[in-house]
Formats: C-alpha cells, structure tokens, sequence
C-alpha cells in the first residue's frame, strides 16, 4: 500500500486536542486510534527508506576502501520518529493532525546519521550519495560553515529516493545528518546536558559549550591536515618507487631501489 492509500484510508480524527501521553486516550476513541494505526502503518516505508539509504552508504564506503584504501564513514546509524513524535511535530508546527498531513509536511520522519572520519570526508561522502540518478536532493542545510548559535555543527540533507513496493515504487524523504566524529562527539554531550537540565542551559554554560564547539572546529582542522599530510607523503613515496621501477625496466635491470 502505497503512503498515499495509507492517508485515505485514516480519516483525521475529530478532535484535534490529542493527549498523547495518555494511552487510554488512543484506546478509547476510535479516530484517534485510526490515526495512531496510520502512523504505524507508514513507519514501515519509511523504515524501508532508511534501509534503502544505509545500503547505498555502505557499498560507497566499501569501494571509497577498494580504490584508495581509505574509510571516509566511520559509522551509521538511523533512528525512525514514533507516531507521538510525529503527531507532536505536527501540534508545535500547527499543522492538521492526520496521515496526509505528516506526510505532507514532516521530512524527517526517516533520519540516517553518518559520522565520517574527517572533514573533507563528510563533503565526500554527501556528493557521492547525491551524484546517485535515482536520489533526488529536496533540501541541504550546511551547519558546518554556518553553525547554529548554540554551537552545532552538522551537513544535513533531505533527500527523496524510491522504494519499491509489492506493485509500486513510492518515493520517500529522509534527512541524513553528516559530521565527523568530533561533532557528534559534541552535538550527543551537549544534547545530554541539555536533556538532563530540562532543555534549558544557563548563559555561562552555553559560553563554555560554545567554546568547546569552537575547539572541536580547530581539532577537525588540525585532524584534516594532519591526514592530508600523510596522504601526500604516501602519494610521493609511491611515485617515486614507480619511477624507480620504470627506470630499472628501461635499463633492463629487474633490482627496485628502496
């Protein structure tokens, strides 16, 4: 069934004031419940695009390795919003609380996140995924040349690609946050202290927060150039190994000089 069929066949429910946090609540009353199925019942395509997504990811890392022995993706993971979230999203949004709506509005409800070695690897890695023919870009935000205000840092993209069902092909959104290692490192300590101080933080810990930011932005730079140094010097004992080889085949000797 195809996400469109999936929003027709559950209506809105009649009372758009949802309790979420009561589970009787769903129970009790039959649109609401409706709604709650609807939900579930798209998470599963939805679930079929992430997977789509972390396959794609996972063949370009593995040939990145064949053709030059190298592993831009450190890791993957992925995470797929619950109905509550979902419905939650769309209350602070103010937009209509039904399937169609969530599908029409929410991007995000397949999340992918890729934590890549180094900086020029997230770069990489998004312009790789993206010269794919069947993956289409919907929208790029780049949180690393433009941090938010708190700090993060972060190359999120939403993109659209096809899933292919029992009789069809549905194309899905999903949002893939890219970053290395040291940003993510950050973004899931101070996502923890925030959390535990009730989404709040006082404006002498954000300063300190905000300046840690700035420190893991000089140890990514310092990391990149470090690797780009090593590189280059791989590159030049390799040429200079061939251009001994060459040499020795040209004099018909068969020694290579070290």
């Amino acid at each position: 069934m195809t996400l469109k069929a999936i929003a027709a066949s559950f209506p809105q429910p009649s009372d758009a004031d949802l309790n979420m946090n009561d589970i009787a609540f769903w129970i009790d009353n039959k649109d609401h419940l409706q709604l709650f199925q609807g939900m579930v019942s798209i998470r599963q395509i939805y679930d079929a695009a992430i997977r789509e997504t972390i396959t794609k990811l996972e063949i370009l890392n593995s040939e990145f390795q064949a053709r030059y022995d190298h592993n831009p993706i450190h890791h993957i993971t992925s995470r797929l919003k619950t109905p509550r979230s979902m419905l939650r999203k769309l209350k602070e949004r103010d937009c209509e609380l039904s399937i169609a709506s969530a599908i029409n509005n929410l991007t995000d409800i397949a999340g992918v996140r890729v934590v890549c070695c180094y900086l020029d690897d997230v770069y990489r890695v998004a312009e790789l995924l993206l010269r794919q023919g069947d993956i289409s870009l919907i929208q790029r935000k780049d949180y690393i040349k433009n941090p938010k205000e708190n700090g993060y840092r972060s190359l999120h993209l939403v993109i659209s690609l096809p899933v292919f069902l029992a009789e069809s092909a549905e194309r899905v959104p999903v949002e893939i946050q890219i970053r290395t290692e040291a940003m993510d490192f950050w973004a899931s300590l101070e996502h923890q202290l925030r959390y535990k101080n009730d989404h709040t933080i006082d404006p002498d810990v954000h300063d300190e927060l905000l300046a840690c930011s700035f420190a893991v932005r000089e140890l990514d730079e310092k990391m990149q150039s470090l690797h780009d140094k090593i590189m280059r010097s791989r590159r030049e004992e390799d040429s200079s190994v061939s251009y001994k080889v060459s040499l020795n085949n040209n004099t018909g000797t068969t020694a290579i000089a070290t």
